[in-house]
């Protein structure tokens, strides 16, 4: 999971937006307006894959294999979106997933990632307000849960202005030249009435990779 801000397109397009699928779930921000700009929220295209080099030339943020992205856009297209400048220009994405079992069952942000040219515009409260609304309405879930680098202490302080808490440590989750632990984040959703699936302390409740929940 990784930290950034996002921005967002003045084009009257309602119909480039074909976003409410299972459900009559109400898109409340397909314009939203941040300090200084108006942009576009709408769902992810394969093209956008040619576009987003911007975005992703960051150390933060995750590069994955094509077939990944397009996994996403095929299974999830509802919680796959970008938000596009008014120049067509594209300046960031959320791509998330609906995934576990019973009280398990949960929306996940897979990424939120903005280029850096448009950051800290106040917008990636609106592209995890779209993820968690989907997560409630059209998947009915129970939660919502990110990855984050124990080391970023920025993304960490706006998710959890976000509302989202810390629920266990996850030791070497992030590997490459330096291993490093994940915090997994939660934030209940309405469903969950008694606040079952969030727990305090969780940054001293520790896993291990392979402990973590089978659908991972």
């Amino acid at each position: 999971m990784h930290y950034q801000d996002l921005h967002t397109d003045q084009r009257m397009h309602f119909d480039t937006f074909p976003y409410i699928s299972r459900e009559k779930v109400q898109f409340q921000q397909l314009f939203s307006f941040s300090k200084t700009v108006m942009s576009l929220l709408r769902r992810f295209k394969a093209t956008d894959l040619f576009e987003f080099n911007n975005v992703n030339c960051d150390v933060l943020t995750e590069t994955y294999n094509i077939s990944f992205y397009l996994q996403y856009l095929a299974q999830w297209p509802d919680l796959f979106c970008v938000q596009m400048s008014t120049h067509d220009r594209l300046m960031g994405y959320v791509m998330g997933k609906a995934e576990g079992t019973g009280k398990n069952w949960h929306g996940h942000v897979t990424a939120i990632t903005v280029a850096p040219e448009y950051r800290r515009l106040g917008l990636a409260d609106g592209m995890m307000n779209l993820l968690e609304e989907v997560s409630e309405k059209t998947y009915n879930g129970w939660f919502v849960d990110l990855y984050v680098r124990v080391s970023n202490a920025v993304a960490i302080g706006m998710y959890r202005k976000f509302g989202y808490s810390v629920y266990r440590r996850v030791r070497n989750y992030y590997s490459g030249a330096t291993n490093e632990d994940a915090y997994d984040m939660r934030k209940p959703l309405p469903r969950d009435k008694k606040r079952e699936t969030i727990r305090d302390n969780g940054e001293n409740v520790y896993v291990n990779p392979e402990d973590l929940d089978s659908w991972r």
